[in-house]
């Protein structure tokens, strides 16, 4: 099996993020775990969320509203997990 693309290890970073705290992390803290400057972190996240990806970005930000099956913003979805509810759901 091939080593994760810079993508796939985008990808690992954010779920990984939203599932340890509920929050998604910033383009910042993405380019900080990639070990990359800071605008390749922003280029990273924007190219994971290229057409087709069924997540989405607040408009003309750089902030993650949805990234399936969670959201960042509050919905009437919440999700409770072992007695701790920090997640939303979409």
């Amino acid at each position: 099996m091939s080593e994760p693309n810079q993508i796939d290890k985008t990808f690992q970073i954010i779920m990984k993020r939203m599932m340890e705290t509920g929050q998604a992390p910033h383009f910042t803290e993405i380019a900080s775990e990639l070990e990359v400057p800071l605008e390749e972190g922003r280029k990273a996240l924007h190219e994971l969320f290229s057409p087709g990806f069924p997540a989405w970005l607040f408009p003309n930000t750089d902030y993650i509203c949805s990234f399936p099956p969670f959201s960042n913003l509050p919905t009437q979805y919440r999700l409770t997990i072992d007695g701790q509810q920090k997640w939303f759901g979409q």
